[in-house]
């Protein structure tokens, strides 16, 4: 019999039956399958309930060549399972899809920046869409991943059962019932499947949250029981963990000090034996839990939220907080804001939109304020997937948010396609922290002026935010002279060159932008 095929990095799928019904299959059962292939390549995953006596494991190989499976219970002995075996055959993956291309996402050598597994830098440049794959139709979904990867986006960031904000599906149905003795409804999943391989197939890293963990009775990382939570990890680990993906164990919770030893609990359950993809939590706004994850081996990189607040506090928070030195702490780990202002929210203090302008600068001072890794956009719109006109459901603090569909293009969206083309021309992965070329800083007086510098560890390039166009007055003897400097503006993607900077015995060098705007100047060396 011809062996099934799949490509390296894509998805093969394997259907089981059970031999027997159980009262609840998520709990009474677990199947672990192993895999092993060419060159002594070893895998191990868990089998998924899927209705009935129906039983599903997915996998993506890594290797082309011959694969072995074999089934074997940890539960009740189950002839229909234990024991089950079976091949397939990978196959080079030749198309132009960059996740199967270079294949995985994962952390660099250096653990500062994310990577695929061939070694391709690969710059988070995620979409927030938390009700996405809950609420969108097919056909919707579809055309708004294309969009997205047209626009530059690399990653979708969604939600993958009822939350706050969607308490259940178009078909009155949850995830799953029971806070205690959980009971999961496959049917529920059955509906996101084919929205989560979407994902991929557009060339998107999926990031799904596991468990919202925000004060709320429809948050399961909040109202579940220890036990229920890990199982309900478990779960959607198997089902999508064959998926190109990275993992936000917990969405918006409270994570800190002693409410910290719980989640390490759940992350070391949830991914122990099965850590082959980037995992990281979600904080609530202004929340810092680094150090409450330092010492645990499956959280990959800091996650962290600057919010939609636009008071003193949140600006110098992102500016000059945690983000900005957190990463000289060892070890190093990439630094990611998952949630900046997002478009069209009301800021929490003034009460006015968060527009474009304000999207650019939480953006860029994002991508510079560590070691270059990522940053996620949001929109009011896209985040709750508007169909309508209104309110997002249980944010009615927020304002009104414009349907999914006029979101899709707005200012801001187009800026991150412009900042993506600045920075694909650039190695960014190369770039660091480095106020101390400005011999003064536009915005100690005001943050929202905040100038941001970065540069390679030699200073051959050098790349500086200004918010507000302000002049930028550089330490002459920090740069490595001669080098060409230019201005890029981060609204039209266009370049404006501001000449050759010759090596001098002044102490400072001035370089003002073309305008009063927002831009991001850029300096080049000769050397």
């Amino acid at each position: 019999m011809e062996l099934k095929q799949v490509c390296c990095f894509q998805v093969l799928e394997v259907l089981a039956t059970a031999a027997r019904s159980y009262e609840n299959p998520v709990l009474d059962q677990r199947v672990v399958v192993e895999l092993a292939g060419p060159g002594g390549s070893q895998a191990e995953v868990d089998a998924f309930w899927d209705g009935g006596r129906a039983w599903r494991f997915r996998f993506s190989p890594t290797v082309p060549g011959e694969w072995q499976y074999r089934l074997r219970c940890q539960g009740p002995a189950d002839p229909g399972l234990d024991g089950l075996s079976g091949a397939f055959v990978a196959q080079p993956y030749e198309g132009d899809n960059p996740l199967y291309r270079h294949g995985p996402v994962c952390l660099s050598p250096n653990r500062r920046y994310l990577q695929h597994a061939d070694g391709a830098p690969f710059l988070w440049m995620a979409d927030t869409a938390w009700n996405g794959v809950l609420k969108a139709r097919p056909e919707d979904w579809k055309f708004y991943l294309q969009r997205r990867r047209q626009q530059g986006f690399s990653a979708v960031q969604f939600v993958l059962t009822q939350w706050r904000a969607y308490k259940q599906d178009s078909q009155g149905e949850r995830a799953f019932e029971d806070s205690v003795r959980l009971r999961v409804n496959p049917a529920f999943f059955q509906r996101l499947d084919a929205k989560v391989s979407a994902v991929n197939e557009a060339g998107l890293l999926a990031v799904p949250v596991l468990l919202w963990a925000i004060a709320g009775e429809d948050n399961p990382g909040y109202t579940l029981s220890e036990e229920a939570a890990i199982a309900l990890a478990r779960y959607m680990v198997a089902r999508y963990g064959a998926y190109q993906v990275a993992w936000i164990l917990a969405g918006d919770g409270d994570y800190r000090g002693p409410k910290a030893s719980r989640w390490q609990r759940i992350g070391r359950a949830v991914f122990a034996g099965r850590h082959d993809r980037l995992v990281t939590m979600h904080p609530q706004g202004l929340h810092w839990v680094a150090d409450e994850f330092r010492g645990e081996e499956w959280f990959d990189f800091i996650g962290y939220q600057s919010g939609h607040g636009d008071s003193e506090q949140d600006l110098r928070f992102l500016v000059a907080g945690p983000p900005a030195s957190e990463w000289r702490i060892p070890p190093p780990r990439p630094i990611i804001n998952l949630e900046p202002n997002y478009e069209g929210h009301l800021a929490y203090q003034s009460r006015q939109p968060f527009t474009a302008c304000h999207v650019r600068r939480a953006l860029h001072w994002s991508l510079l304020v560590a070691p270059t890794a990522g940053v996620s956009y949001g929109h009011h719109g896209i985040w709750p997937w508007m169909e309508e006109r209104g309110v997002p459901p249980d944010h009615p603090h927020s304002g009104e948010a414009i349907p999914w569909s006029e979101a899709l293009e707005s200012h801001g969206a187009s800026a991150v396609g412009v900042l993506v083309r600045f920075f694909s021309e650039l190695p960014w992965w190369q770039l660091a922290p480095a106020q101390e070329l400005l011999a003064s800083q536009p915005g100690e007086q005001d943050l929202a002026r905040w100038a941001m510098v970065a540069a390679t560890p030699r200073r051959q390039l050098v790349v500086a935010y200004t918010p507000k166009g302000e002049p930028l007055q550089l330490r002459a003897s920090e740069l490595a002279l001669p080098a060409a400097a230019s201005w890029y503006d981060p609204r039209s993607g266009a370049w404006a060159e501001a000449g050759a900077l010759e090596e001098t015995d002044q102490a400072e060098l001035t370089l003002s932008p073309p305008s009063e705007e927002d831009w991001v100047l850029c300096l080049r060396s000769a050397g």
